[in-house]
């Protein structure tokens, strides 16, 4: 398994060079390989946390991580991500973990939710996730919503 460091920012305490990796990275995977035109750029950075795992070589992995909208709904983990280099490696469930467990820390003893390429059910169900809604396109993909409801004393 690859060594790396994880790193979780807001936007603005980002240098113009590391977003500029963030979104190339998103764009060349969700656009590009996923051959998926929709707006990458869609508002929600600013208000999103970005994780990033990196390792000798630079970014290889990153989500978005979202506070609750609402005092009693859940945080979101989106635009899950592994660079194509790093794939096969089991990075993704790396990613998956380092995410969780941010949210974990970070809002203890709340529910997580994200919306899920349905073809990636199984994976995240690994992490404790479960469907809450029927399959739907998003960007011409098949979704599904999913929650991982919250672990007693998971941010001790």
């Amino acid at each position: 398994m690859t060594d790396y460091s994880v790193d979780i920012a807001r936007m603005e305490a980002l240098t113009a060079g590391e977003f500029h990796d963030v979104v190339k990275l998103r764009v060349d995977v969700f656009v590009v390989e996923q051959n998926c035109p929709y707006p990458e750029i869609d508002g929600k950075d600013p208000e999103a946390l970005h994780m990033r795992l990196r390792d000798d070589n630079g970014l290889f992995g990153y989500a978005r991580l979202f506070a609750p909208a609402a005092p009693s709904g859940p945080a979101r983990i989106g635009r899950v991500i592994v660079a194509p280099s790093h794939r096969g490696q089991n990075m993704g469930r790396a990613v998956m973990r380092e995410a969780v467990t941010a949210c974990e820390k970070l809002w203890p003893d709340t529910a997580i939710s994200i919306s899920a390429q349905a073809h990636l059910q199984n994976f995240y169900a690994g992490f404790g996730f479960v469907v809450t809604s029927e399959e739907y396109l998003e960007d011409g993909i098949p979704h599904v919503d999913m929650l991982r409801k919250p672990v007693a004393g998971a941010a001790a």
